[in-house]
């Protein structure tokens, strides 16, 4: 659980992260690692659904490092956002870079 602290781990954490806070990537963009230290990249996608008001847009940005809305306010249409989390699978031991990309 605390891999991410670890020596080992710190890397990683570094690449997402940007004085000390989430890191918000582009459309484009990825965390870049040295060639040493690359890591495969798995993607999910995750769709959002529910009645207006719940907090779905406000889990996606708290999740995301971005600031919750302090009002409600309806999404318009679908809001894509990506998020970047590296992880150590205990079963293959080798590090893995989650894509979750949130569908609001």
């Amino acid at each position: 659980p605390g891999w991410l602290l670890s020596p080992s781990g710190r890397p990683y954490l570094d690449s997402i992260l940007q004085k000390n806070q989430r890191r918000v990537f582009g459309l484009l963009e990825r965390p870049v690692l040295p060639p040493t230290l690359a890591a495969p990249t798995v993607t999910y996608k995750l769709f959002l659904s529910g009645k207006s008001g719940v907090g779905k847009t406000a889990l996606v940005a708290a999740l995301a490092g971005t600031p919750v809305p302090p009002i409600h306010h309806e999404t318009l249409g679908i809001e894509a956002t990506r998020v970047f989390w590296p992880a150590k699978p205990r079963a293959s031991g080798r590090p893995v870079i989650f894509q979750l990309q949130f569908w609001d």
